[in-house]
């Protein structure tokens, strides 16, 4: 084999993996392109001009700002309600023997495997036999999100937990700290971060779901739904903005993580 082939044949696997992050990172390149886009028409989707102006007055677009307030918020609430359910089930479930437990472990990962269809069709069954068929909106969005929210909160937390090492919490409580102290200093910290990862994860699903969102929202309307509806018409480019707005807001928080979690262990 000649000495291009031998350094061809090293690097497979790094042309591959960087060939795979380029196929995945395309689509946000172009949304973040298309956030400085003057178009000449608003029914077109091409690179026109560059300009400043999308980003100067993001809620141009009528029913925007409105519609990303209202995703947030939702988004906000669902995240921080699945994540206190999710974290006290995951505990509840990995340190307690019971009768049922297998059968509460499928329960909760059938939301998870079931279509968004199903489940925002099953839902709107049980909101309108339950008299709520006229109240569709923010809370019943909310209800749905966190439904959907709890088993991805369920599972992660309970992958952390599974890997912790439960001597360290013996080896605190032979030191005299008692249950409180022990949890506090030695388990939640141990733990965090998978809580972390659950919350960051709930807050993204809730944020872009459209499905269960849109056959239980009634006359609310959250940025996904402004997203479609828009597209039936025209595509404002701020809304590019709020997108390369929301990826640069998550590379920030990872980075944020990484940077934090290398100063730790320093």
């Amino acid at each position: 084999m000649t000495r291009a082939g031998r350094w061809i044949g090293r690097h497979l696997v790094l042309f591959a993996g960087l060939l795979v992050l380029l196929y995945l990172f395309a689509p946000i390149f172009v949304v973040v392109l298309m956030s400085f886009n003057d178009p000449k028409s608003r029914l077109s989707y091409q690179f026109d001009g560059f300009t400043l102006d999308n980003w100067l007055h993001p809620c141009q677009p009528f029913g925007l700002c409105d519609a990303v307030s209202t995703s947030l918020r939702i988004g906000l609430l669902a995240t921080i309600v699945a994540t206190v359910l999710g974290t006290l089930m995951a505990f509840a479930m990995v340190r307690h023997r019971y009768r049922g437990r297998a059968a509460t472990n499928l329960f909760i990962f059938l939301p998870m495997a079931s279509p968004e269809i199903v489940l925002g069709s099953s839902l709107l069954a049980l909101f309108v036999s339950s008299g709520f068929g006229g109240q569709l909106g923010f809370w019943t969005i909310l209800i749905a999100h966190v439904m959907f929210c709890l088993s991805f909160v369920v599972v992660t937390v309970k992958a952390r937990l599974a890997g912790m090492d439960t001597r360290l919490e013996q080896a605190a409580m032979d030191l005299y700290a008692n249950e409180w102290q022990t949890f506090w200093r030695i388990t939640f910290p141990l733990v965090f971060p998978g809580i972390l990862a659950a919350a960051l994860l709930s807050f993204s699903l809730s944020f872009d779901d459209f499905i269960i969102t849109n056959l239980n929202a009634g006359r609310t309307v959250t940025f996904p739904m402004y997203v479609w509806g828009s597209a039936q018409r025209d595509i404002p480019p701020q809304i590019n903005v709020v997108g390369t707005a929301m990826f640069l807001l998550a590379v920030i928080l990872v980075l944020g993580g990484e940077l934090t979690r290398r100063r730790r262990t320093r």
